[in-house]
C-alpha cells in the first residue's frame, strides 16, 4: 500500500466512535456526494475505510469517477494497523 496523505472513515458516526484509525476523518457514506469538494480540498492520495470494505469500495468508486486520487483500504483495522507498522 502506498503511503497515503488522507485517510477517510466512511461508517457512521456511531461505528467511527466505537473505534478508528488516528487522524482519520469521518465523512459518513451517504455524506460523501455532499462533501465532495472539502474532500478535494484535502491531501492526496485519499485511503477510504469502513468496517469491511464495501462502503469505502462504494465511495472509492465515486470519488475515482470524480477525478480524486484514492484507494480503497478495506477494513479501518487493517489501514490501522498498516498505519501503525508505518507502511
Amino acid at each position: 500500500m502506498k503511503r497515503f496523505k488522507t485517510i477517510i472513515d466512511v461508517r457512521t458516526r456511531e461505528e467511527y466512535a466505537s473505534g478508528s484509525v488516528v487522524q482519520s476523518i469521518n465523512i459518513p457514506l451517504n455524506e460523501i456526494p455532499d462533501k465532495l469538494e472539502d474532500i478535494r480540498q484535502m491531501e492526496q492520495p485519499i485511503v477510504l475505510c469502513c468496517a469491511s470494505g464495501g462502503r469505502s469500495g462504494q465511495a472509492t468508486s465515486f470519488l475515482k469517477n470524480q477525478g480524486i486520487s484514492c484507494d480503497n483500504g478495506g477494513s479501518w483495522m487493517d489501514v490501522n494497523y498498516l498505519v501503525n507498522q508505518n507502511i
